[in-house]
């Protein structure tokens, strides 16, 4: 009975595929958890003990809809001075709660009945669900692993339609660890500004990039008053729990996203905004380190994946692998439930991040060095249990070292050492 109240559109919309994945995994013991995106580091003690004295004040209560100015003036110059991008803090800068809620109130602010979004697959399992729930309609672009994952104009191009309103982007990227380039985005600024679309950047992993500075697609010209630009401090900051985010736009966008704030969360949690402005001010070396040792596990973990013949790019950014297991014969989701149930490892089928994920799954490197060791060597023996013939499953076209069977000693000594 009580079912008949439910919308039809949260009705058809399905759980969350990590969450669901992860309900599996909950009750497995000795689990390594690659499949979780949540740095391993501490938030520095300066940091907690800033939001302490605060609690200790009483600072619990209601702050300005758009979030303390002071943090809000704290974002405005971090974004000039790291990435380029200038905004007004008292008018162009809303703290959120998380950049999920900056995602939400985004879409509802842009987003009419009927209209299309564009999102590059695979992407983030979050984005398809929440344009649904705008009463948008998701047009995956397909991008590939030849091409590091990238969004491409050519593709692009393809997948515009006359009712296409907006373009969702995420990069560096979740789960691929691509990132794109200026020369990357120029194609993709001309293609908006000549469609008209509003371009929705998600670039909540824009400080943990291992080559060249993250560029925004906003400090393009012509883009800052076309683009929504979505960040916070989750990821780079290790304040997951914290939920304190932020989304940037021209005056009038930010205006009547604002709006849609007031309703739905009042504001984002003050201890948590007392926190990210701590992190701005005295955070940023704890940053650096934690990004130097992602860096080190990328590298080591990537290659002792290659090692074991699962083929798997190098990410330039964020904290996952998405390596492809194509070459065994399983779905993904079949590889990630046996390697769950019978190596002890826990990853994240690529088929819950869109169509373009099938034949992957992603890894989390957020773990510890020890624990990346460990599951190389589980993933390891767990390869030569699929063995035919005595060799490991391998993929013809993309034989790497380690792939006649003797793969498991050097992953696990990659990241061991």
């Amino acid at each position: 009975m009580s079912g008949d109240w439910i919308c039809q559109t949260v009705r058809e919309l399905p759980p969350s595929g990590i969450r669901a994945f992860f309900e599996t995994a909950a009750n497995e013991k000795g689990l390594i958890q690659l499949g979780v995106g949540e740095p391993d580091f501490k938030v520095p003690e300066s940091v907690r003990k800033a939001c302490i004295r605060a609690l200790n004040r009483g600072e619990t209560g209601y702050s300005s809809n758009a979030g303390l100015l002071e943090l809000r003036r704290e974002i405005a110059g971090y974004l000039r001075s790291g990435f380029g991008l200038s905004y007004e803090p008292d008018a162009e800068i809303i703290v959120t709660a998380g950049s999920s809620e900056a995602l939400d109130i985004t879409l509802r602010t842009v987003i009419s009945p009927g209209d299309e979004v564009l999102i590059p697959s695979p992407g983030y399992v979050a984005y398809a669900p929440m344009v649904a729930l705008s009463g948008g309609t998701v047009l995956p672009v397909e991008t590939k692993r030849e091409e590091e994952f990238k969004l491409t104009a050519e593709a692009l191009r393809r997948s515009i339609t006359p009712r296409t309103k907006a373009l969702m982007v995420n990069y560096p990227n979740n789960p691929t660890g691509a990132v794109m380039t200026r020369r990357d985005w120029e194609p993709i600024a001309e293609l908006a500004v000549r469609h008209n679309l509003i371009v929705i950047s998600d670039e909540v992993y824009a400080e943990l990039t291992y080559g060249d500075r993250h560029v925004s697609v906003a400090s393009l010209p012509g883009m800052k008053e076309r683009t929504i630009v979505i960040s916070g401090f989750s990821k780079a900051f290790a304040m997951t729990g914290w939920r304190v985010g932020y989304c940037c736009a021209s005056g009038e966008l930010a205006a009547a996203m604002l709006k849609i704030h007031q309703y739905i969360a009042m504001c984002a949690p003050v201890p948590g905004q007392i926190a990210a402005l701590e992190s701005l001010r005295s955070g940023l070396e704890a940053k650096d380190r934690m990004k130097a040792a992602f860096d080190a596990r990328r590298t080591l973990f990537v290659e002792g994946l290659n090692a074991l013949g699962l083929p798997c790019h190098m990410p330039d950014g964020a904290f996952y692998a998405f390596p492809s297991i194509a070459g065994t014969g399983l779905t993904s989701e079949q590889f990630a439930l046996r390697l769950l149930r019978e190596a002890g490892v826990a990853a994240v089928p690529g088929s819950v991040f869109g169509p373009g994920g099938e034949g992957y799954v992603r890894c989390s490197y957020a773990a510890s060095a020890e624990q990346l060791a460990e599951a190389l060597g589980r993933i390891g023996r767990f390869m030569e249990s699929l063995s035919v013939g005595g060799h490991t499953l391998c993929f013809p076209e993309e034989r790497t070292k380690g792939c006649e069977g003797e793969g498991t000693e050097a992953g696990a000594a990659a990241v061991g050492s």
